[in-house]
């Protein structure tokens, strides 16, 4: 059944930050995101916010308040939401391909 089909390759890039793009897919109240971060991306503010995902290409650190945590290509992420996971995320390769499913 085509609406239960996202095709990203048909989307066009959207820019984000310094350093940041995405494609975003919305429904209802998640999204689908194709999230590239290259290693020039630098995360101006601690995110509160949960994130279940995928790192498809390179490998990305999340530091949680000082705890650094290495996540390499084919590494799953599951960050709740709220002030005790806050986190900034960066690049260890010139770019990191994640798949993230979001609520928004």
């Amino acid at each position: 059944m085509e609406q239960y089909r996202v095709l990203f390759d048909g989307m066009a890039w959207q820019n984000g930050i310094h350093g940041a793009r995405f494609k975003a897919f919305l429904s209802g109240a998640r999204q689908l995101r194709l999230l590239e971060l290259t290693s020039e991306f630098v995360e101006p503010d601690w995110c509160n916010k949960g994130h279940v995902g995928f790192v498809v290409q390179g490998e990305l650190e999340i530091d949680f308040h000082g705890h650094l945590v290495r996540y390499p290509e084919g590494s799953g992420i599951l960050i709740p939401s709220g002030p005790a996971s806050g986190h900034k995320a960066r690049s260890l390769t010139p770019a990191v391909l994640l798949f993230l499913i979001e609520d928004i």
